[in-house]
């Protein structure tokens, strides 16, 4: 099945929408590397907002200071989420593991 074509100004709206919502995740990970916001704040906000919820779990705890590639991967693995996974996708036992492990 094809997509159907766009028009100039719907493609616009389109640019607009994820131009404002990449804004929006580099602020709330540029908090959290400063400390303003937890990660259990964030897990909070990302039900009503759209943009977070599409954060992956992987640029979240690589944006948490002192949290790297590496040791992001490992935490995912100890507690059981998939690489690939978004906050959205994150379920209620992930989301508490994943608070506890980092308030830890």
């Amino acid at each position: 099945m094809a997509l159907r074509l766009l028009t100039d100004e719907e493609r616009a709206a389109a640019r607009e929408k994820a131009t404002a919502a990449r804004a929006v995740r580099a602020e709330v990970k540029a908090a959290l590397k400063d400390r303003k916001i937890t990660v259990a704040q964030i897990l909070d906000r990302a039900g009503s907002d759209e943009a977070l919820s599409r954060l992956k779990v992987t640029d979240l705890l690589e944006a948490a200071p002192g949290i790297g590639k590496v040791r992001s991967a490992a935490i995912m693995d100890e507690i059981g989420i998939a690489k690939t996974r978004r906050v959205r996708g994150l379920g209620i036992h992930q989301r508490k593991a994943l608070i506890e492990y980092l308030d830890a």
